[in-house]
Parts: C-alpha cells; sequence; structure tokens
C-alpha cells in the first residue's frame, strides 16, 4: 500500500479527502499521519517517509510551500489542495506538479491518483518544486518572468521578451523577440492560461503579445508583428482581436 501524509490546518478537510481515498481506492492507499501544520507535516513525513503527501496551501502559521524548505532532496510526490489563491494554482500548474481544488470530488482526485501512478512526467520531485518557487516569485499583478517545462528541466523567459507562442501537437514553439525559438513540454492552452493579460489567443494555433503587433491586414485576416512575420487571425477571433489592439494602445 501506498503511504500517506495529508496535511491540512481544517479537520473536516483532512476527513473528506481521507474517506474519499478509502471509498474510491480500497487498499490502495495506508493514510499514515493526518497534520494540521507544517511543523507537524515535517515531523510525520521524517517519521513515516510516506510516498505522497496531500499538502494545502493556506494554512494560518505556515503556507504549505515552506514545507519544502525542511526537505532536501524532496522524496515524496505532491498533490496540492487549495480552495482559491488564483495565482498559486497557476504557478503549480506551471511547475507540472498536481493539485486539486476543494472541495474535493472523486473526479478530479481520481485523476491526481493516475498521474501519481504513472509518472510519467519528465522532471524530477526537487525539479518541479525549484521551479514552483521560482514562479511563486513572479509578481501577480505583472508577471515578468515565466517558467516554462521542457525535455531538458524547465526554461525561464521573460514574457516582454516572447513574440508569439504556437501549438505544435502536444508541445508548444515560444518564438523570442530576438529570434530564437524555445519548445515546452506543454499544449498552447495550458501555455495561454499562464500568459499576462497582453497576449491574446487568435486563432487555434497562435497566441501572441499585443505589445509587438505593427499592423492588421483585415482583407488577408493576418497580423503582422515586429519581426515582419504575418500570422493568421480566426473569423471568430477577429473581433475580440481588434477591441483588445484598441485598448492596449
Amino acid at each position: 500500500m501506498i503511504k500517506v501524509v495529508i496535511i491540512d490546518d481544517e479537520l473536516s478537510a483532512q476527513n473528506v479527502l481521507e474517506k474519499t481515498l478509502l471509498r474510491h481506492f480500497p487498499n490502495k492507499f495506508n493514510i499514515v499521519a493526518k497534520c494540521h501544520s507544517v511543523d507537524s507535516g515535517v515531523i510525520a513525513i521524517n517519521n513515516y517517509t510516506p510516498e505522497l503527501v496531500f499538502l494545502d496551501i493556506q494554512m494560518p502559521e505556515k503556507s504549505g510551500f515552506e514545507l519544502f524548505k525542511q526537505f532536501d532532496p524532496v522524496n515524496f510526490e505532491v498533490i496540492f489542495t487549495t480552495a482559491h489563491n488564483r495565482f498559486a494554482v497557476q504557478a503549480i500548474r506551471q511547475s507540472a506538479l498536481d493539485y486539486i481544488l476543494k472541495p474535493i470530488n472523486h473526479i478530479d482526485l481520481r485523476d491526481a491518483i493516475k498521474r501519481f501512478e504513472e509518472r510519467k512526467r519528465k522532471l524530477s520531485t526537487k525539479d518541479k518544486l525549484t521551479l514552483l518557487l521560482e514562479n511563486l516569485n513572479v509578481n501577480d499583478q505583472n508577471i515578468a518572468k515565466l517558467a516554462f517545462p521542457t525535455l531538458e528541466g524547465f526554461e525561464l523567459i521573460h514574457s516582454n521578451q516572447i513574440l508569439y507562442c504556437k501549438a505544435e501537437s502536444n508541445y508548444c514553439s515560444i518564438k523570442g523577440i530576438d529570434g530564437t525559438t524555445k519548445t515546452a513540454t506543454k499544449t498552447l492552452k495550458f501555455v495561454e492560461e499562464i500568459l499576462p493579460s497582453a497576449f491574446l489567443r487568435i486563432h487555434k494555433s497562435y497566441v501572441i503579445n499585443l505589445n509587438f503587433v505593427v499592423r492588421y491586414h483585415k482583407a488577408n485576416k493576418e497580423v503582422e508583428l515586429t519581426n515582419g512575420e504575418k500570422l493568421p487571425v480566426s473569423f471568430r477571433k477577429e473581433e475580440e482581436f481588434i477591441n483588445a489592439i484598441l485598448q492596449n494602445k
């Protein structure tokens, strides 16, 4: 059985998660400890060496992210549980880590457990947590630097250095204003969700940085960027694109 530690300051949340695990995954998990704080969680992890930790983010004394300062290396998988804090969720997603939104339901839990069991993600737990902490250091109101998972690890790129992003099957290519192209091991939809408001999806295959638009060719439905490239604007995105340009000028 897989040893599990649950860390959540709300007793009701601990119990709901425990009951859901035992009901929908019988004989799969051994919940060795339920903790109400980061400090008690550290003690439990040291005592029981779990394979999986369910970790609440927002707790009164210390944030769940503080837990990782106590372990080097991190020898357990993590699934975050959170009720809100949109920015924290963005950072977690960018970092290829799992999370479940509260109130927890068995479908979301099943999907997270499936990903845990498959262990197909390229980054190690340590690398993913390093990436997470990088993303958490980004200012919520004006995201300047983003971390994108790659085959080699992750790439830190300033958002104002990104010209556009292009869908490449299940990957995404990121075109820089310096002419370089990086490949992120995430879909365009995923990348779109973590980009700041200066970016807009103009086509099923393209998300562009509105700051680098030079002109729009209405007859051809093409947008021209500062590097001279012309990208298609889909019919259903045309009005949104024009409005965004007018508001961004």
